[in-house]
């Protein structure tokens, strides 16, 4: 074996089986080495929303490249393809006047928003609002914050307390439950929510109808940040809007974003501050600095990437045909519910689905199985499959996603 350590990986099992290497990718597919095709079924890891092979982001990237790649954003210094997507940003955010501070990638977004939101409160003279609220089944990146605030026990287990006494978890689909342990903390005590309009990693859950609405009327009322992790549901993946918060109306305080930012082709990610937020920090004259920030905060090509991303997502109406694949999807993999390995198949909201598996234990090896009949995807959650494609998937690509499915998990039963 080489001397790769595989995030979210049993190595044991990686030494034993040796490694599944992606050689390219165009379209919706994706070739190993030895040049055999695969359906991709989880766009990467939730973020090729423009599908592979994309030449004009690789020429975007190298044209940039070759003026300047890099160049810090700290104090006053800027590039202009960082400042151009800035912009671009604050013009799709849910909260107009939005302003963007750029992170590497999801989990920086994450820990970006908890610090963002601590500060805020210090700012208003109310250092005590520091607790962090996240739901059961949550994921929300892997630093400290995150791994505080996860929702997926094993993703906790074996780190010790990460921000003590800073963190705790309502019932993922309960506004009821959210209340209750506002009342009980005391909201006094409670800095921010952090909720994924979709729970993504935790095994694709959609919300219960009116959950939504409903928990940003809570925070409102307690004077508590709403913050809507996007990392996975931005740019266009739930259909309909940019964000899943425009959708549905959320208008949050933060919003973290990353993966379709520049469908993977560059790792960059974004907070989107609203004006409530951003406004201490911005006052002339007051002094206020937020000491955070990362080497490659806007990082000049990244950006570049991104606006030629964003300009295939408008070009091509992507964020329409993510709207498509929400019935397309549901209409094709539903039906799978009543196969006699499947507990349940979630689906109907946005380009992302879950197959849940009736034994949960077999979702790890069934992923690698189903290779064997043309599909790339990966188990989360607790025993289920995921499926979020491109969303260039044509109906018909769907449909043959679900035959294959369905042969793969016959093939399985009968194993």
């Amino acid at each position: 074996m080489g001397s790769l350590w595989h995030p979210f990986s049993d190595m044991g099992a990686v030494e034993t089986n040796g490694e599944f290497v992606i050689a390219r990718g165009k379209g919706v597919h994706v070739y190993d080495r030895a040049g055999t095709r695969y359906l991709d079924a989880t766009a990467g890891l939730w973020f090729t929303n423009v599908g592979h092979g994309r030449e004009e982001l690789a020429e975007a990237a190298a044209q940039q490249m070759r003026t300047i790649a890099a160049y810090s954003t700290f104090g006053d210094y800027a590039t202009e393809p960082t400042l151009e997507l800035a912009d671009r940003l604050e013009s799709i955010a849910p909260v107009p006047g939005s302003k963007i501070f750029f992170t590497s990638g999801g989990s920086d977004s994450v820990e970006t928003a908890a610090k963002m939101a601590r500060r805020y409160w210090s700012e208003q003279g109310r250092p005590g609002k520091t607790m962090l609220l996240s739901r059961s089944k949550a994921y929300h990146g892997m630093h400290y914050a995150g791994t505080a605030l996860a929702g997926i026990a094993g993703n906790r287990e074996g780190y010790g307390e990460l921000v003590p006494g800073g963190t705790a978890q309502v019932e993922w689909d309960s506004a009821e439950d959210l209340r209750a342990t506002i009342e009980r903390i005391g909201a006094d005590r409670i800095a921010a929510f952090f909720c994924e309009p979709v729970i993504g990693a935790g095994g694709v859950y959609l919300p219960p109808d009116g959950y939504l609405t409903e928990v940003r009327k809570v925070c409102t009322e307690h004077d508590i940040l709403f913050v809507a992790d996007e990392v996975v549901t931005g740019f266009g993946r739930i259909g309909g809007a940019w964000f899943a918060s425009s959708r549905f109306g959320l208008e949050p305080d933060l919003v973290t974003t990353a993966k379709g930012l520049t469908s993977g082709y560059a790792p960059m990610g974004a907070v989107l501050v609203a004006p409530r937020v951003w406004e201490p920090f911005f006052r002339p004259g007051a002094g206020v600095w937020f000491r955070h920030g990362y080497t490659y905060s806007g990082h000049a090509t990244a950006s570049a990437v991104a606006l030629a991303n964003l300009d295939l997502l408008e070009r091509e109406s992507l964020v329409d045909g993510a709207a498509r694949l929400e019935d397309s999807l549901h209409r094709e993999l539903a039906p799978l519910a009543g196969h006699p390995a499947v507990q349940e198949v979630r689906s109907g909201l946005g380009a992302v689905a879950a197959i849940q598996l009736d034994s949960p234990a077999t979702a790890m090896s069934f992923a690698v199985a189903v290779r064997r009949h043309g599909i790339a995807t990966r188990a989360c959650g607790a025993g289920a499959i995921q499926v979020s494609p491109a969303l260039t998937m044509t109906d018909d690509q769907v449909r043959e996603l679900a035959q294959s499915f369905r042969t793969a998990l016959d093939a399985e039963l009968a194993a």
